[in-house]
């Protein structure tokens, strides 16, 4: 069964309820006789992956990371059916249709 402190016991005697907790215990604490608090051992969530389980394992080709030319003449609008966009220029021109009449 868990013992249950209260909270004046629990403060004078953290450190070594801390230990007890290590060990494996679980304390309850308590305020007035109405528990409030539950110390108990930390336990991890994951265990910590080990580096480098893939090594050796995995192969990349030289040029997987290099963009294919086929795809650059694509963004660049070069030998292709598309031209590439016309530029426009804001000036004073676009300023005057923007006024109301």
């Amino acid at each position: 069964m868990q013992e249950m402190l209260n909270v004046h016991a629990a403060k004078t005697n953290f450190s070594k309820l801390l230990a007890r907790v290590a060990k494996g215990e679980e304390i309850v604490i308590a305020k007035g006789g109405t528990p409030v608090a539950r110390l108990v051992p930390y336990v991890a969530i994951a265990p910590a992956r080990p580096l480098g389980v893939f090594a050796g394992k995995l192969w990349m080709s030289d040029d997987a990371l290099e963009t294919p030319a086929w795809l650059l003449d694509a963004f660049e609008g070069v030998g292709g059916a598309l031209a590439p966009p016309a530029t426009r220029k804001v000036g004073a021109s676009n300023a005057a249709k923007r006024r109301k009449p």
